[in-house]
């Protein structure tokens, strides 16, 4: 249930000058202006039309703009760390070892290519040896256990109803394609993508030694297997109701739900006990169990391209390759991979990236960013609380909730209090494949572990060098990793306005996904519980709508329009982080002298400081299945959208009724 204010979750660093160029800080950049482009027109093309033409998308990327410049510029400081600790020679056992390790025996690609397919050629064998139902739930559970997405998907995370209590969960999964609804559609696009998804199933299947006719009739299999999985799963839209995927049952009931699967097998090899889960979608587990009917020779076909499909970035030149052809290339129009070092420094941080996180932290992020940052968020907070203090359309009691609920935030800042223990975690340069298994296992044992204790509220589920930040509602938190904490978001060095239009915005948007349609729902302690009163809920409800409607209108792409019910928790945090970090920077400023700059006033850099924040380009390809699947709106639309609704941004550039970018009052969505 975490909420991310970006779509993916790449490797980042704090900016640290270690031959790299650092993205652009101390201020707005007057050069990526278009000035042919009124402001009032349309805002995000005239903050960034200068620097759209002059930054075509990289070939090894499916978007380019600030996340991706920030990404990259940390990459290479990462870069740097990590040959250095492949090259010290440090104890074995030592932080230092273990990244460095990790890092050369992904470099080594001659060993990697001697290996070929050897590192899974004993899971393959038990693969294809599965002679019954039990087998076939252990097959599961050790792909689980080494971090693929089998059949379905497990994990251990806090009871959406009892947030301090660990519970075991499982949700829908299994899908090789981004979303259910790439299986069912029936549109031609729609068609085209599976027939290439078939081909690159076969393709794999043949490199796995299989012969051509075989591997296109088990590609077959595997497309079907998975469009039955596809058709009992939820929307991306159904997910988004907590309600809905909340369920709770003993074992017993999971296994008359779905008595097709050996639960009892599954669990056992697994080392799970436990006597209560939660079941995220009983349909989609109905639907599993019904497919224990099928042939084992199905399963066999499915489990085998899971395990290769799942491994196939850490196997020889032509599986990493076939896999990139079609995930990088067809899904998303990215000509290119990444430089092996890049595809090598994401798995190292996912793999070990508090241990990583050591390694820098120091340098990366000082106290006195962090100090600044901290004040930022304490001023955006008074700001929020005034704000809901102030609403017309809540009442009392639902007021003085959210207002319990705000001033239990828990904040995270740069880096946890507690580091990771990776002493149990073995890694050798002897093989990249095996490094990842063991890493990925060690991982899901870590999760299992938190069964029966307590849960940690100390914990980060994001990398120090991470550039995102996040809200998570059952921990009633915000997270801010160091990664993202440097320009174009924040600048210790740059005005007030553009740091408040950057970070004061993405801080914002974190408080402010506390209370939309989803966070709302959770309570100050993190527990899905009900604190509004019904006449509140159903005026948020009312003012949602507006917002729904106003995003179903924007068009992505001729004839793709956005979903304003899968964007909306995004787009409320978007425009709720807008008003409140506007309104702190006013309340920052009140009462000293405000210079214009760069011939703007602080108002207006402060809008422009936002748009510039998220100057970006996406390929056509990336675009149609982020409109799809992402809960987040386009860049472009994520700039203008909430502008248009803001009379202070009308106010700072003029924009009068009429204009593109201010929308009647009559239809602006107000909700906080």
């Amino acid at each position: 249930m975490q909420r991310f204010l970006t779509r993916s979750l790449l490797s980042g660093l704090m900016a640290t000058f270690l031959g790299a160029q650092a993205p652009a800080g101390r201020g707005i950049r007057p050069g990526d202006l278009d000035l042919s482009v009124p402001p009032c027109q349309d805002f995000f093309q005239y903050a960034n039309g200068t620097w759209l033409k002059q930054h075509p998308i990289p070939a090894d990327h499916a978007s380019w703009g600030g996340f991706d410049e920030l990404i990259d510029h940390n990459a290479e400081v990462l870069k740097g760390i990590l040959e250095v600790a492949a090259q010290a020679g440090a104890p074995r056992g030592s932080l230092q070892q273990k990244v460095g390790d990790f890092f050369a025996a992904g470099m080594d690609t001659a060993a990697i290519a001697k290996a070929g397919l050897t590192p899974l050629k004993a899971e393959l064998a038990r693969i294809e040896g599965i002679r019954n139902g039990r087998q076939l739930a252990e097959a599961v559970a050790r792909g689980h256990l080494l971090g693929l997405d089998a059949a379905f998907s497990f994990g251990v995370g806090p009871d959406d109803k009892d947030s301090a209590t660990p519970i075991a969960q499982f949700a829908q999964g299994g899908l090789g394609l981004p979303d259910r609804d790439d299986y069912v559609a029936g549109d031609d696009q729609a068609r085209a993508l599976r027939a290439r998804y078939h081909a690159h199933i076969a393709r794999m299947f043949t490199l796995m030694g299989v012969p051509p006719a075989l591997a296109r009739s088990r590609a077959g299999i595997v497309v079907d297997l998975e469009t039955r999985l596809a058709r009992a799963s939820m929307t991306p839209v159904e997910l988004r109701d907590p309600q809905a995927t909340y369920h709770r049952m003993t074992v017993d009931e999971l296994r008359a739900l779905a008595p097709g699967f050996d639960w009892k097998a599954y669990c056992e090899t697994l080392g799970l006990k436990a006597e209560t889960v939660l079941v995220r979608q009983p349909a989609f587990f109905r639907e599993l169990g019904a497919m224990g009917a099928l042939s084992l020779g199905q399963w066999k076909a499915y489990l085998a391209w899971n395990l290769v499909s799942g491994h196939a970035s850490s196997l020889s030149a032509p599986f990493e390759a076939e896999h990139f052809a079609f995930y990088g290339t067809v899904l998303n129009g990215t000509p290119e991979p990444p430089p092996r070092w890049k595809r090598v420094l994401r798995a190292t941080d996912g793999a070990l990236g508090e241990a990583l996180g050591r390694l820098y932290v120091d340098q990366a992020f000082p106290p006195e960013a962090k100090a600044r940052v901290l004040e930022l968020v304490a001023n955006l907070r008074a700001a929020l609380q005034a704000r809901i203090q102030g609403l017309d359309w809540m009442g009392p009691a639902t007021k003085e909730a959210a207002l319990k609920k705000l001033a239990a935030f828990t904040v995270k800042m740069g880096y946890p209090d507690t580091w990771r223990d990776y002493d149990a975690l073995e890694v050798t340069r002897a093989s990249y494949a095996a490094n990842l298994q063991r890493a990925r296992t060690f991982e899901f044992k870590r999760d299992l572990a938190k069964l029966g204790r307590p849960v940690d509220r100390r914990e980060w589920d994001m990398t120090p060098p991470t550039v995102n930040a996040g809200y998570n509602p059952q921990m009633n938190e915000i997270v801010f990793p160091a990664g993202i904490l440097q320009p174009p978001f924040f600048d210790p060095k740059a005005d007030d306005a553009v740091n408040y239009g950057g970070i004061g915005v993405v801080i914002g948007h974190e408080m402010t996904h506390a209370f939309d349609d989803e966070g709302r729902q959770y309570d100050a302690q993190g527990n899905l519980k009900e604190w509004w009163t019904p006449e509140d809920a159903k005026g948020f409800a009312a003012r949602a709508e507006r917002m729904v409607r106003q995003f179903d209108a924007l068009e992505a792409l001729p004839g793709l329009h956005v979903d304003g019910r899968l964007t909306l928790g995004e787009n409320i945090a978007d425009l709720g982080g807008l008003k409140v970090a506007f309104a702190a920077f006013r309340k920052a400023g009140a009462g000293r002298p405000q210079a214009n700059l760069d011939g703007f006033t602080p108002d207006q850099r402060f809008f422009l400081g936002f748009a510039q924040a998220w100057h970006e380009q996406t390929r056509e390809e990336y675009l149609r299945k982020l409109v799809r699947t992402d809960p987040h709106a386009p860049a472009r639309f994520r700039v203008n959208a909430p502008l248009a609704n803001l009379p202070e941004f009308q106010e700072a550039f003029g924009c009068g009724a009429g204009t593109a970018m201010n929308r009647p009052a009559g239809v602006r969505p107000e909700i906080w």
